[in-house]
């Protein structure tokens, strides 16, 4: 999967999805409703820019793959559920979104443990300070 244009996608969709709230949501919805809708584009945006990191970390070498899957169920699950809610879907649904916040969660450890894995290939610069030689 190319998560990069994934992610540039889901970004651009994030941003449709906020202005459709802050326009179009916000005459008609309850105050629950819209900071549904807010957190739902909040982090629909932010997983966007996670899933490119996890396709240039893959690109990188790194292991992005499973992390790319987890963050785009999670976001789907996460923010779709909260802007369903928000549009008047059933309120159960809320039982839902703690599953894709996991799913999220999840997505972010698995970009660590690429960039791990990107760093130790040589692929891309690890924080650590390096080893001082030994004489």
């Amino acid at each position: 999967m190319n998560w990069t244009r994934l992610g540039a996608l889901w970004g651009f969709l994030g941003v449709a999805f906020g202005a459709f709230g802050a326009h179009a949501v916000q005459g008609i919805a309850t105050e629950q409703a819209l900071s549904w809708w807010e957190t739902a584009a909040q982090y629909h945006l932010i997983h966007a820019l996670a899933l490119v990191l996890a396709g240039l970390l893959r690109g990188a070498g790194g292991r992005g793959e499973a992390a790319g899957w987890a963050l785009l169920g999670g976001s789907v699950l996460f923010s779709g559920t909260l802007y369903a809610m928000a549009l008047g879907a059933p309120r159960w649904l809320g039982a839902v979104t703690p599953i894709g916040g996991l799913g999220q969660m999840l997505g972010w450890l698995s970009l660590a443990y690429a960039a791990r894995g990107a760093a130790a290939a040589g692929a891309i610069a690890s924080a650590a300070p390096a080893a001082p030689p030994r004489h």
